[in-house]
């Protein structure tokens, strides 16, 4: 055999057949060695990393949070949630004061709308009552290290339900027959002498953030807004991907998936819905800008964080548990399985405030449950108001109960 040397190739010249035999078999062994070689490099290498992988850093449930309870979002079912959450910890919770339902709304949120601040001070630790945000006020209740966050949605289904929600209450509503005739001239109905009852009528995210829903929407002012909003909340939820963003939430928080188990609360019938033209559609785009640029950015950064902290594969997982177990807590608790119109509720106590055209559901528990279950099951159902009355009732025992305009669940701490 006669080798001859290239800078990039070996050439055999054979001189016969058992030659090319004997140098095929030789090289052959030689890219088999090669192989094997590298695949035990590339193990030692994959152990190596295992071996110096650092763990990570343990995670703690944040118990101090703000939640932006914005309106039509889905935020009764959070309020629910973040309850829930307030009992199961033992912690405090900044409810309104007095016979309030609200903390001030709509007027701009002050420290003093919040039960006992003047001796409580800087010691709560849970806010989600409907408020209008005010960053000073509010931190002058929260605590330092406090979590804050809220919801939007998507405002074009958002104003068809505030329409049907607010219909008897917002003048600009009140005087169109429907909502596509009101966004076929929205000014036609919406009057500056109003603008106080009329909030629900146009960009109402951007008023419950606490800026004004009549701005105009010029680039600057939106984008510093934007970047406002972006500094005082450590994250914004979406409420079209509720199931998602509860997981998103479970993360951020650290708590346990128990923590975000939710059913649906304070939603409508479904004959309530009035179909929207796709003029509508576009015609809500530009009345309600501001809502719409506040939606389309926070959306994006919704999903940028949930790729960077979750991954898509992560949270598509996650989501099925989250639902199979809301599956088997809706069989455990409910004797329908799925929620019910308002004359179908058989325990009055758990029926929801009724409001404008729309039909809110609530539920029926079955009759067989253990105490133990039942108080799990009454906590997932029982409607926002009952509950700020029931916990006011807990934090503040020698304060006069809220009368509410409802049956209680419980009329007395002790019955719980």
């Amino acid at each position: 055999v006669v080798w001859v040397k290239n800078p990039l190739k070996l050439f055999c010249f054979p001189r016969n057949a058992r030659c090319l035999i004997l140098f095929s078999f030789c090289l052959g062994l030689s890219f088999l060695s090669g192989f094997f070689h590298m695949r035990s490099k590339s193990h030692r290498i994959s152990k190596s990393r295992e071996e110096l992988r650092i763990p990570p850093t343990p995670c703690h449930a944040k118990t101090n949070v703000m939640f932006l309870k914005t309106h039509k979002t889905a935020s009764s079912t959070v309020l629910n949630i973040m309850f829930r959450f307030a009992e199961r910890y033992n912690l405090t919770v900044a409810l309104p004061a007095d016979q309030l339902v609200h903390l001030g709304y709509p007027s701009t949120f002050m420290a003093r709308f919040v039960e006992g601040f003047e001796t409580i001070g800087q010691n709560y630790n849970i806010m989600c009552n409907h408020l209008r945000f005010n960053p000073l006020e509010v931190k002058k209740v929260m605590a330092a290290n406090t979590f804050y966050f809220s919801i939007l949605r998507n405002p074009i289904p958002l104003l068809e339900s505030s329409y049907i929600y607010y219909k008897d209450y917002v003048p600009a509503f009140r005087s169109s027959k429907n909502v596509n005739e009101f966004l076929e001239s929205p000014t036609r109905y919406y009057q500056p002498a109003d603008s106080r009852r009329n909030i629900y009528a146009r960009n109402i995210m951007w008023f419950d953030f606490g800026y004004d829903n009549n701005a105009k929407d010029d680039a600057n002012y939106t984008q510093a807004v934007l970047e406002q909003i972006e500094h005082n909340f450590h994250l914004i939820l979406i409420a079209d991907y509720f199931d998602e963003s509860m997981i998103l939430l479970k993360h951020t928080l650290c708590w346990d998936l128990d923590d975000v188990i939710y059913f649906k609360l304070n939603s409508r019938s479904q004959d309530t819905v009035q179909r929207l033209t796709p003029e509508s559609e576009e015609q809500i785009k530009a009345w309600c800008s501001l809502d719409w640029k506040l939606y389309l950015h926070f959306n994006q950064s919704f999903w940028r964080r949930i790729e960077e902290n979750i991954g898509l594969e992560v949270l598509g997982k996650e989501v099925d548990h989250l639902r199979t177990r809301q599956k088997e807590l809706m069989e455990i608790c409910l004797s329908e399985q799925e929620a019910v119109r308002k004359d179908h509720i058989r325990n009055k106590a758990l029926l929801p405030f009724q409001s404008g055209a729309a039909n809110i559901l609530g539920y029926n528990l079955k009759q067989d449950l253990d105490n133990t279950t039942l108080r799990t099951c009454q906590k997932m159902v029982i409607p926002e108001l009952q509950y700020t009355s029931y916990l006011y009732a807990v934090q503040h025992p020698h304060k006069k109960r809220k009368d509410v305009g409802l049956p209680l669940l419980w009329t007395s701490v002790q019955e719980k």
